[in-house]
């Protein structure tokens, strides 16, 4: 039996998912204890990510407590985890999908489509922003931050006529419920990972490794392997408006991914690309992602 700490953000859903991974490592036989952290990413609600040093904020002060040996293993919403990791650290797991989709929350609408010209729908992210835009046009999108409960209390306070989460935050945390409809990807796209948890520790901890081994679900692992190299061959910053999303076909070993880039001085322009091939490791999945990047990218998409 081996001992391991989990360096975590606080808020109720990071708490979920570290509590969820340690559940899984004491069902190997480990002994498991939590590391609770404040990150810069969630000190810094005024302004969007983009603004104020993208995604990265989220996980510098997990990593280091790995690096310093308070921590063994640092448990992300991949999404959230930056394509190009600090030299010294690595993702050693990828765990089971949840639902990838986004999810459409409001008190008094039941979907997009219902809202009244002009209605003010709450997000930062720079993807759904494009997204939203080339669906609805007519509606304002202002910005909203803050942990998931902030974003809940904030449109029950009336600030937003609906706002746009990750359908698996809601559904990790039985609110459900405040579920009104979900996005499917052909209306709007998810972000590179969305829906999944990465499980980041430093490299030479081999270990380590092999105790999170058992954690790692493969057909997640390589659909968002995809999905993250295409982000990284876009310039992997959370300041570019990029949507990934990989699928397997049932059966046939065979992952397709599309891709949608779009542009914030062109509200509505968006471009998409698609791929699919036979894919049986990672690097197989990261060369599919960059062949999709590079269609993007001969379509007319800037890289970040």
């Amino acid at each position: 039996m081996t001992h391991f700490v989990i360096a975590t953000r606080e808020s109720r859903l990071a708490l979920w998912q570290a509590e969820h991974v340690k559940a899984r490592l004491q069902e190997q036989g480990h002994s498991v204890a939590l590391l609770g952290m404040t990150t810069r990413g969630d000190q810094i609600l005024d302004r969007t990510l983009s603004k104020v040093g993208g995604k990265g904020l989220f996980v510098k002060e997990l990593e280091a407590a790995l690096e310093d040996g308070r921590a063994d293993l640092a448990v992300h919403s991949l999404k959230d985890v930056p394509m190009e990791l600090p030299a010294g650290f690595a993702l050693a797991a990828v765990l089971e999908r949840e639902d990838p989709r986004d999810a459409f929350v409001s008190p008094h609408f039941e979907s997009l489509a219902a809202l009244p010209q002009g209605a003010v729908v709450g997000t930062s992210s720079l993807r759904r922003t494009v997204l939203l835009q080339a669906l609805r046009p007519d509606l304002r999108i202002e910005p909203l931050r803050g942990n998931l409960d902030t974003r809940l209390r904030k449109l029950d306070e009336g600030h937003y006529a609906a706002i746009v989460l990750a359908a698996a935050g809601l559904k990790r945390l039985g609110l459900d419920a405040r579920i009104r409809s979900v996005f499917e990807p052909a209306q709007m796209l998810p972000a590179a990972g969305q829906g999944a948890l990465g499980i980041e520790v430093r490299s030479e901890r081999p270990e380590v490794v092999a105790a999170l081994a058992p954690l790692l679900h493969r057909p997640t692992w390589l659909a968002t392997a995809a999905e993250r190299a295409v982000s990284r061959a876009m310039g992997g910053s959370c300041s570019m408006p990029l949507a990934a999303h990989a699928q397997w076909h049932e059966g046939e070993g065979v992952l397709g991914i599309v891709a949608a880039w779009g542009d914030e001085q062109q509200p509505g322009r968006l471009l998409q690309a698609s791929a699919q091939a036979v894919v049986a490791d990672e690097a197989q999945a990261q060369a599919l992602g960059l062949a999709v990047a590079d269609r993007l990218l001969a379509a007319g998409a800037r890289r970040a």
